[in-house]
């Protein structure tokens, strides 16, 4: 197989795994498969700053602020000055969140386990990908 064979496949492959997870967003009836991405990466119970949730899951800084901000109204996350910034804050869900979280992403953690057990080397897969995606990130650069 040749580069351009290879990159062809990789894309359609990346797309298609994307895709997925955005028709199961959709089928939960969430607006913007963002949300689905934000929710994914604050369910791990950790605080995280949007910045970070940006730059994690590539998610426009206009779009995650949007998304944020509907969260906050509606009680499902908690903003928190970081100390020393001024203008990024911490986000963290809280318990009504959590539990918001927990009904959308407990049934697709339960399908991520079923497939995650059918892969032989996980670690070697992700050690793979992000060398790949580490190395891809010369093309941006390219750019610039």
């Amino acid at each position: 197989m040749d580069e351009r064979i290879f990159f062809y496949r990789l894309g359609r492959l990346v797309y298609q795994i994307d895709g997925v997870y955005e028709a199961y967003g959709k089928n939960c009836n969430l607006g913007s498969p963002n949300l689905l991405w934000i929710l994914y990466a604050l369910n791990d119970g950790e605080r995280h700053s949007q910045k970070q949730i940006c730059d994690d899951w590539d998610i426009p800084r206009s779009t995650a602020n949007t998304i944020i901000k509907d969260l906050e109204s509606k009680n499902y996350i908690a903003l928190s000055q970081i100390k020393g910034e001024r203008r990024e804050l911490l986000v963290s869900l809280t318990e009504s969140g959590k539990k918001y979280a927990d009904g959308i992403l407990s049934d697709l953690y339960r399908r991520e386990r079923e497939i995650y057990s059918e892969i032989k080397s996980p670690e070697a897969l992700l050690d793979t990908l992000q060398n790949l995606a580490t190395q891809m990130q010369r093309i941006a650069a390219k750019g610039e």
